[in-house]
């Protein structure tokens, strides 16, 4: 089975990156990645920041939490959790949740052509932990909540059009969305340990006030195919979603999500796996798992959020582990991108490109001081692959 056919590009649409997609000319193989040397080399020694990078690439800090945003007036969120970039002009603009609870929210930070930073603001305030999300092709942020009776919010990353909830997508643990422009539906993954791969089908694309909520169904296998069924009652009162249909593929703590060339890759916390959605033919594997990995030392645990680069390479945040970003490769080679030290009581969230691939950004939610206010927002510039 090929798994590889494509490059995993960035995420859809204008919004997220402006990345083109190119045919992966190497071999496909149907086993889960393994770890071998990666693209950018071996991690240098911890620079100012407490951050090990390759060769070439550089850290600064962008926001802390409970302080001022570089020179601008607004307190950057407590909890930074979930992200995405947003193209702006010849600047972008990077937004960024928050998983605190009934307070929780987004923010967003503005950026000139250079990296500026020349404003930031709130786009969604007075809403419950605030996890994961995902842009849309039509240059918004959905913003996730993490609780059992959990909304997903559709945002204006530029503040100026208020906050949406978008009830038709079903009231569960929300964690990650994706966007898929060809099919015309957003993925969204579930943070329990017996959650569900769902898909929201609008009724119209680009409106999300209504539509319909499916879930996925498929054998307990790690791979095999997979149908698509609907949610009768996407409320989950007083039945929950993922135990309304009968057969639906259960998940162990649904994390990341991301969408490129009719592929869709989530991953699972708590078996720490990747897998992915091979929608051409309607089947699904394992993209990786640590406990598959050849002769053990897993280099990527407590996998959580997942993004894309115009290389077709995945870049996958950890929760816990050992802080690291790690990268997995079209050609399926797993190996740390970076590391953060000194924090081993926080986790990783929000990576997310700018609109030219150039520059990272990711958050250590609990960096400073171990709690929610000691949130960290970077960003990592250097010579990503185009």
């Amino acid at each position: 089975m090929e798994r590889r056919s494509f490059l995993r590009g960035a995420v859809v649409g204008t919004s997220a990156a402006a990345f083109g997609f190119t045919l992966w000319q190497g071999a496909a193989s149907a086993a889960p990645a393994q770890p071998g040397a990666g693209p950018y080399g071996a991690l240098g020694a911890a620079d100012a920041n407490g951050i090990q990078l390759p060769a070439g690439f550089t850290s600064r800090v962008i926001a802390r939490s409970g302080q001022k945003v570089g020179s601008t007036a607004y307190t950057w969120h407590s909890a930074p959790d979930g992200g995405a970039c947003f193209a702006n002009g010849s600047g972008w603009i990077y937004v960024s949740n928050s998983e605190i609870s009934s307070t929780g929210g987004a923010s967003a930070i503005r950026f000139d052509s250079s990296g500026t930073i020349t404003s930031a603001y709130r786009i969604l305030s007075n809403t419950n932990r605030n996890c994961a999300g995902g842009a849309t092709p039509w240059n918004t942020w959905l913003s996730c909540e993490e609780v059992s009776t959990g909304y997903v919010y559709e945002t204006d990353p530029w503040g100026v059009n208020a906050a949406v909830r978008r009830s038709a997508m079903g009231r569960f643990n929300h964690e990650a969305a994706a966007a898929d422009p060809v099919r015309k539906v957003i993925y969204l993954t579930e943070d329990a340990s017996d959650g569900c791969l769902y898909r929201f089908v609008p009724t119209t694309w680009g409106n999300l006030s209504s539509g319909t909520l499916q879930v996925l169904k498929a054998g307990t296998a790690t791979s095999g195919s997979f149908t698509w069924a609907t949610v009768p009652d996407p409320d989950g009162s007083p039945t929950p979603t993922r135990d309304q249909v009968s057969g639906a593929k259960l998940f162990n703590g649904g994390e990341g999500c991301h969408y490129a060339n009719d592929t869709v890759w989530f991953t699972t916390k708590g078996d720490n796996r990747l897998w992915q959605l091979n929608l051409l033919n309607n089947t699904y594997e394992l993209a990786y798992d640590d406990s598959l990995v050849v002769g053990g030392g897993a280099p990527l645990t407590g996998v959580d959020n997942v993004t894309g680069s115009a290389s077709g390479d995945l870049f996958v945040a950890e929760d816990g582990g050992n802080m690291e970003i790690c990268v997995i490769t079209p050609d399926d080679v797993v190996a740390p991108f970076l590391r953060v030290n000194g924090q081993s009581g926080s986790e990783i969230c929000g990576p997310a490109f700018s609109p030219d691939g150039r520059r990272l950004y990711f958050s250590s939610q609990r960096g400073t001081s171990g709690s929610s206010s000691g949130g960290i927002t970077y960003e990592v510039t250097g010579p990503f692959r185009a």
